[in-house]
């Protein structure tokens, strides 16, 4: 059985062209660590939710834009040379189709805040700003120092049993981060400065994580990079039979 996982894709000017694309990183995760293939799902609305019937699992990305503030009732943009309101328009409704239908989703960095979003929480959309709250932007410097392991985080509950560990290092490349946990979320990873980290869809009908790091970076040499991959593999496959028993 092939497993298919859609990732849902940003919108990029290149050449004076809008494009659609994602890091390569993500698809080489899927294929290496959850034994999943990854397709590309353009950024143009809800009219891909149909998409969501020819695929096993639903990854949302991280990506260097925000979700616009007004999906989570704030008017003013601290950061709004950083928007993609294109991708906003298909992931938010994407993500919570998914979850509604019991499919695997595995939200990344971005993907956790829309995740967030998209279940009705909030954003910090400067959260290096907040008092008592560590820089957790990428920095200067090569890929290979920005992606470092560069904190711990606590882990608890199912995600703790994915990952092996109640403490694990990870990497940090966020600006913005969870506010107003979202209705149905709870919170299984945190940073020492108390900033959301991993959460579970506690009410969801199937498996359903978000992480603010970003393990697909680091899947192929961190065991809780990897095991993180391939527990929303064994998820998707999972799912995959169940529609095929139920056709």
């Amino acid at each position: 059985m092939t497993l298919i996982v859609g990732i849902p894709a940003c919108t990029k000017t290149i050449g004076g062209l809008v494009q659609h694309a994602t890091p390569a990183r993500y698809g080489a995760a899927l294929m290496g660590a959850a034994g999943a293939l990854p397709i590309l799902l353009p950024p143009v609305g809800d009219g891909l939710l149909q998409l969501l019937d020819r695929i096993d699992g639903l990854l949302l990305s991280g990506s260097p834009s925000n979700v616009l503030p007004q999906h989570y009732g704030v008017a003013e943009s601290e950061t709004p040379e950083w928007h993609d309101p294109h991708r906003d328009g298909t992931t938010l409704p994407l993500a919570r189709a998914a979850i509604a239908r019991g499919m695997p989703v595995l939200a990344i960095c971005r993907g956790i805040q829309e995740l967030n979003v998209a279940l009705g929480g909030s954003l910090h959309q400067r959260v290096h700003n907040l008092p008592d709250r560590m820089d957790h932007r990428a920095g200067e410097g090569t890929m290979d120092h920005q992606f470092r392991m560069k904190h711990p985080v606590a882990v608890s509950g199912q995600l703790a049993r994915i990952v092996g560990a109640t403490e694990i290092q990870v990497n940090s490349l966020h600006g913005q981060a969870i506010d107003r946990l979202a209705d149905g979320l709870v919170v299984e990873a945190t940073a020492p400065d108390g900033t959301v980290e991993g959460v579970r869809v506690a009410n969801a009908p199937g498996w359903a994580f978000g992480v603010q790091f970003h393990p697909e970076w680091h899947w192929a040499t961190d065991a809780p990079s990897r095991a993180i991959f391939a527990a929303f593999g064994a998820a998707c496959g999972a799912y995959a039979a169940g529609m095929r028993r139920a056709a």
